[in-house]
C-alpha cells in the first residue's frame, strides 16, 4: 500500500485539471492553502466570475484523525473509533451559460488503522469517487459522450464495473424528497477494494484522468449558445436542487463537516445564486419541461 504515490497522483491531477479549465475559461484559479488543526490540510483552487465558470472549485485535501466520523463508518460499523487518513480531489463547476451543465467529480482514498500497535488489526483501505453531470437544458449527445467516456475509463478493469457504478450513481444522486434524479448521472463508487491495491489505484487514476475529456468537449459544444433571462431564471431554480442534495444527502459534505474540515472548502460546491419557488411546474412542450421528461430519468445512455 503506497499512500505516497496516491498523494502524488492526486496533487498532479488537481494541477492538470486546473490548467485545462483555465485554458477553457481564460481566467486564473485562486490558490488557497490551508491546515486543519486536527491533522492535515489541503489546497483549494477556486474561480468566481470567470469567462465560463460563474463559480467553481477543484480541491485537494489530505486529512487525518483519531476517531472515524459516523458518515465514514456508516457502512462499516466495525471500524468506528479507529484512526484514519483520507485524501482526495473533489471538484464542482457551475458555468454561467445555462446550456453548459454543472458537473461534479471526485476521487479519494481512505485508510483506517488500529488505535495502538498492541491491537491485532490490519489497516483497512478503500477507494471511492466518480463523476456526474447536471444539465439545465439537456442534449442527448452530451449525456451519451459523458457516459461513454466514463465507461471507457472503467472497462479495462472489468466489463461489469460501468453498469454497476452507473446504477450506483443513479441511486446515490437521487433526491428522495423530490422523487427525481439530480441530473443525467454518470458513475459513483465507494468502499472499493475488491481488486488489488495497485489495480484499484490504477482504476481511480483512469477515472480521474477521464474527467477533462468527458467535460471539456461539452463546454466547447455549448459555450457560445445564446441565452437570456428566461434560461438564467430556470438555471437558478434548478440549482436549488443541487443545494438540497449536497446539504441533505451528500456523504462527502457530511464527512467534511463531521470531521472538522474547512467549511469554505467544503461548501465551495454551492452555486453562487439560487432561487426557490412554491410548487412551480414547467409549462407543457417547453425546453424546461423536456428536462424533466427526457433527462431527469434513469436511462441507459450507452
Amino acid at each position: 500500500m503506497n499512500t505516497t504515490a496516491v498523494k502524488s497522483y492526486l496533487l498532479a491531477l488537481q494541477a492538470n485539471i486546473v490548467a485545462a479549465l483555465e485554458q477553457c475559461d481564460g481566467h486564473v484559479f485562486l490558490t488557497d492553502s490551508w491546515e486543519r488543526p486536527e491533522g492535515g490540510g489541503g489546497i483549494s483552487r477556486v474561480i468566481e466570475q470567470g469567462g465560463i465558470f460563474e463559480r467553481g472549485g477543484v480541491n485537494f485535501s489530505h486529512v487525518t484523525g483519531h476517531n472515524l466520523p459516523p458518515s465514514a463508518a456508516a457502512s462499516r460499523p466495525e471500524l468506528a473509533g479507529r484512526r484514519w487518513e483520507a485524501m482526495g480531489v473533489s471538484l464542482v463547476l457551475h458555468p454561467r451559460n445555462p446550456y453548459i451543465p454543472t458537473v461534479h467529480m471526485n476521487v479519494r482514498f481512505f485508510c483506517t488503522f488500529p488505535q495502538n500497535a498492541e491491537q491485532d488489526q490490519q489497516p483497512v483501505w478503500w477507494f471511492g469517487g466518480g463523476m456526474d453531470l447536471t444539465p439545465y437544458y439537456g442534449f442527448a449527445e452530451d449525456a451519451v459522450h459523458f457516459h461513454q467516456t466514463c465507461k471507457d475509463a472503467l472497462t479495462p478493469f472489468g466489463e461489469s464495473l460501468y453498469p454497476e457504478f452507473k446504477t450506483w450513481c443513479d441511486q446515490y444522486f437521487y433526491l428522495k424528497h423530490r422523487k427525481e434524479p439530480r441530473g443525467v448521472g454518470g458513475i459513483f463508487f465507494d468502499d472499493f477494494n475488491r481488486l488489488s491495491f495497485d489495480d484499484s489505484f490504477a482504476m481511480i487514476q483512469q477515472v480521474g484522468n477521464a474527467f477533462i475529456p468527458a467535460y471539456t468537449t461539452i463546454i466547447e459544444r455549448r459555450k457560445d449558445h445564446a441565452y437570456g433571462e428566461r434560461e438564467r431564471d430556470f438555471q437558478a431554480y434548478r440549482r436549488g436542487r443541487y443545494v438540497e442534495f449536497n446539504l441533505v444527502f451528500d456523504r462527502g459534505t457530511l464527512f467534511g463537516l463531521q470531521s472538522g474540515g474547512r467549511t469554505e472548502s467544503i461548501l465551495m460546491s454551492m452555486p453562487p445564486s439560487v432561487t426557490w419557488r412554491y410548487n412551480w411546474q414547467p409549462a407543457a412542450d417547453t425546453p424546461e419541461a423536456q428536462l424533466y421528461s427526457d433527462f431527469l430519468i434513469h436511462k441507459d445512455w450507452v
